[in-house]
């Protein structure tokens, strides 16, 4: 409501009001507005013509009326007409009321449009930006109909008021999250993304938001915008709080701008060009040294925006993960907020630790916290931050700390808030399972767990310890004495007795020998539990007297005495009934010989994806479990799942890095892998399912001519790759995990494995939106000559992903010779109806089929002599990309695949490796030796291979990488 002055006072308006608040009853109230419905409703019907002034007055009571909740149908028409006056204040009321009262499907919305074309085009500002403002609070699709192509011409027009073109950025804004598909910026793209060189700081905060949203759709079209932003970024950054005066709040050169921008930069990979992405760690630099400056001000204001530009920073060092140094100081500048006396920064702090943690570069330096984070999670008032506190010790988890962790855990989860005890339980038994390296550890942890909170211990947890002992010998023994132990307990929890039964049915024959759990003992524990269990366990249950049947014939005349008595024979239960009729006949008709092969040992179990990871995904959504959290722990194949002739569990290959294994071990599982085109029942279903029915079948694909599985659409084609797809390839030349791209709709994340000339890939699919994909298809293929060094089959996904909702495919792969191109990755699907078409670079290197090689100095050098023919040597100087620190080099050699020989070269300064590339038909000795010269920040890089293809292209691939 515009407020009243003395010259334009609207006395009846005022005396209205007044007499609607001194009403005594809600009947009072009603009856004034009544009458007042009436003298309006006379007024604007009657003979005499009303002036500006008194249609002004009128409409304005209306819209009181509308606001205390009382419904108006009539006065659209006289609010249409305040639209033509030349007065502000009568204009300035039509308006309001159009926005609050008028809706889109209304038959004067041609009028409106109408009068807002007139003030568009009157040049007035003040006309102009009520008109835009009008536009914003309608946002219907006819407003974006009729102005989406005249707003973007007035807001690149050169004589257009600083005020004016900041409305028409915000009503942009506003019409293109209504209706997206009318606002095309097309010729005035440019233009637009020029605004940020703005003069007017006002109309550039504006302009910002809108180049946002748009980038966020169209990220190729404002690409233009990264060298922009960062310049004028640098320019806030740099400034003193003097030099934007009219934009500083509390000593704060422009947050909300600074905010802003820092957003923006994070819809785009770090900058190409050198000078800019120099510029742009300046500025990050000069963000978290100013943190660390004593405060201008002790006002909240000074300290709210200082950190949320600090935030806004630190998110976009996470997003680049392409700066070790910046990494870790913003992890210590975390560090000093876990302490801090507000609770949100403590929050806010370890949210954002939780995803550094996530980073090879940072995740030591968020380990050297872990104390103060144990005492957030036992001290912490608000609940929330304890959650945090326990996301953050799952992140930072690894073989070095997983039992301290795992223990502080299930001692906090004896007390846990109840909203998140079932997600603390998952965490537990995935980092139990995930760094268990003792198994009788492991199943302490697992029994304990059931103990501790046995009532959110969900059937995905009991079902894997059942897998995992049945895949491991070496742990059934132990399992089997520690659960009966367990079974003793006065108060023992049904989970408990389910993981009892199965284990003891299956294994109790390897505790039968001690007399305190003789085969009757073992019988007798269980059945004192029978009765106060439910149905499925106790179905479960009679499985196990059976199977006791078969291990113990001593207890045959007990259980079939317990299986003949009514309660069980004549159950009220159908399944109960069956079970034991079935088993009481079986037992009595079958031979010793019939029976042992009737109910033999279970087979192990095969290996899917870990029911407790795609629990906890689907609780936590795509950013819970994605692949950017996937450490760098090493473990042997197949570990928990037994037997180094099976595959790899997927949810342990999905949270960590193989080291190599045994010669003997098929680590990736490649050799007993069904072939292409054949039946994958088992590929998304969940890994331990043991007594439900199998999920559904992958659904059916093509093979296309290059051998590949596909479910794309055959009459579209592939885009193109992408312009920066080179560039995301050489970010995992010396790692095997991380994001290969992000946008706002999609996130692509890779975890890879590789031995001799085989190698695994999982690809992570996360929809980032809460909007479903639909026809959701990929394709893999190797342009040109690439088919004949290159052989890869993989599995189809599931067409649909819901929003928020992440999906995995498995792509294996096996180099038959040496080769320089990757295989391209072609993701299809629809979002909101418009296709969406993206090809990448796979990151299929050459170098990821090394096999390190130790040597000893003599050995180095006399073969560096033996490659010494000139077409075997490539060499390259260059200068350095990146900081020249030792241990990143040393990281980054390592992550190469070759062995890093120590005291080799007579220069301690330089390095020197050496490895085998395994292909299918040959072997190919490599050597490296790497000289930095850190006065000049240049390196010399010198590579011999007994194949000249392979140096030229192993030293291409190098030289990017330092």
């Amino acid at each position: 409501m515009p407020a009243v002055s003395k010259g334009d006072g609207m006395r009846g308006l005022a005396v209205f009001i007044s007499d609607i608040r001194n009403c005594k009853s809600k009947e009072a109230e009603i009856k004034r507005i009544n009458k007042e419905l009436a003298n309006i409703r006379s007024k604007f019907k009657g003979d005499k013509a009303l002036d500006g002034y008194s249609k002004k007055k009128y409409v304005c009571k209306l819209l009181f009326i509308f606001l205390l909740g009382h419904d108006i149908d009539f006065g659209h028409m006289e609010a249409v007409n305040l639209l033509s006056s030349n007065k502000y204040t009568e204009k300035q009321i039509g308006y309001l009321f159009i926005s609050v009262l008028v809706n889109s499907n209304s038959e004067l919305i041609r009028l409106i449009n109408n009068a807002i074309k007139n003030d568009l085009s009157s040049r007035n500002p003040t006309f102009m930006c009520l008109a835009l403002h009008c536009i914003a609070n309608v946002g219907s699709r006819e407003m974006a109909e009729a102005f989406a192509s005249e707003i973007p011409r007035i807001l690149v027009a050169g004589d257009t008021m600083d005020s004016v073109k900041q409305s028409a950025a915000l009503c942009l804004l506003r019409l293109y999250k209504t209706s997206p598909d009318l606002v095309l910026m097309g010729e005035w793209t440019s233009r637009v993304v020029h605004l940020l060189n703005d003069q007017h700081m006002g109309v550039v905060t504006a302009a910002i938001s809108l180049i946002t949203c748009l980038s966020q759709k169209n990220p190729d079209e404002f690409k233009t915008c990264v060298s922009l932003a960062v310049s004028r970024l640098s320019r806030i950054v740099s400034s003193a709080s003097t030099d934007l005066q009219d934009y500083t709040y509390y000593f704060v050169p422009a947050p909300w701008l600074s905010c802003k921008l820092l957003r923006l930069l994070q819809c785009y990979p770090p900058p190409e060009d050198g000078a800019v992405k120099g510029r742009l760690v300046e500025c990050l630099e000069t963000i978290l040294n100013k943190a660390q400056e004593p405060p201008k001000s002790k006002k909240v204001q000074h300290s709210n925006a200082k950190n949320a530009i600090l935030f806004e920073a630190i998110s976009l060092i996470i997003h680049y993960d392409s700066e070790p140094n910046l990494l870790v100081r913003a992890c210590n500048q975390l560090g000093q907020f876990l302490q801090h006396r507000e609770t949100n920064l403590r929050y806010l702090a370890l949210e954002s630790m939780c995803t550094l943690a996530s980073s090879e570069f940072s995740h030591e330096a968020v380990k050297t916290h872990i104390e103060t984070v144990i005492n957030a999670l036992k001290t912490e008032r608000d609940v929330s931050v304890r959650q945090r506190a326990a996301d953050l010790l799952y992140a930072m988890c690894d073989r070095s700390n997983a039992k301290q962790i795992v223990a502080e855990m299930l001692s906090y989860l004896e007390t846990a808030d109840y909203s998140i005890r079932e997600e603390m339980v998952l965490k537990v038994a995935i980092l139990a399972e995930k760094y268990a390296v003792d198994y009788s550890w492991y199943v302490d942890t697992i029994l304990n767990l059931i103990r501790i909170a046995g009532d959110y211990v969900s059937e995905e947890v009991w079902y894997r310890v059942i897998q995992i002992v049945i895949n491991r010998d070496d742990v059934q023994g132990y399992a089997a004495k520690t659960v009966f132990e367990a079974l003793q307990a006065p108060a023992c929890h049904e989970n408990m007795v389910k993981v009892g039964g199965y284990i003891l049915g299956e294994f109790g024959n390897l505790i039968a020998g001690d007399p305190r759990s003789s085969p009757l003992v073992q019988f007798n524990l269980l059945h004192s539990k029978f009765h106060l269990c439910s149905v499925p366990t106790r179905a479960l249950l009679l499985s196990a007297y059976i199977k006791f049947i078969n291990l113990f014939p001593e207890t045959k005349a007990t259980i079939q005495e317990v299986l003949r008595c009514d309660s069980q024979i004549r159950n009220s239960d159908v399944e109960l009934q069956q079970r034991a009729v079935e088993y009481l006949k079986l037992s009595s008709i079958a031979s010793t010989d019939v029976l042992a092969t009737v109910l033999e040992e279970m087979p192990p179990f095969p290996e899917r994806e870990s029911s407790i990871l795609a629990k906890l995904k689907k609780k936590k959504g795509p950013g819970a479990v994605s692949v950017t959290e996937l450490d760098d722990s090493k473990r042997e194949a197949g570990e928990l799942n037994g037997g180094a002739d099976r595959g790899p569990d997927t949810a342990a290959m999905a949270a960590s890095n193989a080291s190599t294994p045994s010669p003997s071990a098929d680590l990736l599982g490649i050799r007993s892998a069904a072939p292409v085109g054949a039946a994958q029942t088992n590929a998304g279903s969940l890994l331990v399912d043991v007594f439900s029915d199998s999920g559904p079948a992958a659904p059916s694909a093509a093979v296309n001519d290059d051998g590949f599985l596909s479910s794309a659409p055959p009459s579209e084609d592939p885009a193109p790759p992408l312009s920066e797809a080179d560039e995301l390839l050489n970010k995992f030349v010396c790692k095997n995990n991380g994001v290969l791209f992000e946008n706002q709709l999609l996130q692509i994340g890779i975890k890879s494995e590789y031995r001799q000339n085989l190698g695994r890939m999982y690809l992570f699919y996360g929809n980032k939106t809460s909007v479903q994909f639909a026809s959701f298809s990929t394709t893999v293929s190797c342009p040109g000559e690439l088919q004949a060094h290159i052989l890869s089959t993989s599995k189809p996904v599931e067409p649909l992903v819901e929003g928020g909702a992440q999906i995995q495919q498995v792509l294996n792969i096996e180099c038959i010779t040496d080769f320089c191109d990757a295989p391209l990755l072609n993701i299809k699907f629809r979002y909101g109806g418009a296709l969406q078409n993206l090809t990448l670079k796979l990151p299929v290197t050459i170098n990821k089929f090394f096999q390190p090689t130790e040597m000893s100095s003599s050995d180095f050098f006399q073969r560096w002599k033996q490659l010494s023919q000139p077409q075997q040597e490539a060499q390259k100087i260059f200068k350095a990309n990146h900081s020249m620190d030792t241990e990143v080099l040393k990281a980054k050699l390592l992550g190469l695949g070759t062995a890093l020989l120590d005291n080799v070269d007579p220069n301690p300064e330089n390095y020197v490796c050496a490895g085998v590339i395994q292909t299918k038909g040959q072997q190919i000795g490599c050597l490296l030796r790497l000289e930095p010269n850190a006065q000049a920040q240049m390196y010399r890089l010198t590579l011999r291979c007994s194949k000249d293809t392979v140096s030229k292209r192993l030293c291409e691939l190098l030289a990017q990488q330092f």
